[in-house]
């Protein structure tokens, strides 16, 4: 999580180098507030990683992430380049200003214990997820002054990086991504969001080609040049 013994932070005002930047580990969860007017972007350092993340209205966290409304409002279910992501209040939170992969998923969630079991088998309930990291995250998330955010919050997420295609039959289908090391995703926050990460530690679809990886998320004040 943010803060952790990873995270690098340069006060580096009037320049365009990262604010903030954190290398979050295979499994890792990510939360800090992002302002108007910054950027986020989350770099696949080493290629074939999801990552699953979320959108709060720093605020008032009942406004979050709708990807129902993204979808509506964009008429895709894919997210790219020009992609703004609405909240469940229909307004923009964020939008997508750089992308190097050229598609990201709205459909496919977030692993946890009880779809690894439904999924895969009764053994994998216990294995680490996405779920149990997005609660983890919150749950030592404390701003003075405001609401807890809690399970209550969550919604369907995005999964930055992860190929998800819908086939003939309607069905999702998990397979290999399409992003490579290197490659990244830019986002400008329209309003005060707080970000939530889940690095996917998934073992049981090609999602990470097996093999979760670190990833980069890199905070600046201005987008990059």
């Amino acid at each position: 999580m943010a803060g952790g013994p990873a995270a690098q932070v340069a006060d580096r005002e009037g320049s365009n180098e990262p604010l903030y930047r954190e290398v979050v580990g295979s499994g890792g969860a990510f939360m800090r507030r992002i302002a108007a007017g910054e950027t986020v972007r989350i770099l696949d350092l080493h290629g074939n990683q999801a990552v699953d993340t979320f959108f709060f209205n720093a605020d008032d966290p009942m406004e979050r992430y709708s990807a129902v409304d993204t979808i509506r409002a964009q008429q895709c279910i894919y997210l790219t380049t020009g992609t703004q992501l609405m909240s469940t209040e229909n307004r923009p939170m964020l939008s997508i200003i750089a992308d190097t992969c050229g598609r990201h998923d709205t459909l496919g969630g977030a692993c946890a214990a009880e779809s690894n079991s439904v999924r895969y088998d009764l053994g994998k309930k216990f294995m680490h997820n996405c779920r149990d990291s997005f609660l983890l995250a919150m749950a030592n998330w404390k701003e003075p002054g405001k609401e807890p955010i809690g399970k209550r919050h969550l919604g369907a997420n995005i999964n930055f990086f992860m190929n998800v295609p819908i086939l003939e039959d309607g069905r999702l289908e998990f397979v290999d991504g399409i992003s490579e090391a290197g490659k990244y995703v830019d986002l400008l926050a329209l309003m005060d969001v707080i970000m939530l990460v889940s690095n996917c530690p998934q073992l049981n679809n090609p999602c990470n080609a097996y093999n979760p990886t670190p990833i980069e998320i890199l905070i600046r004040t201005a987008p990059p040049g």
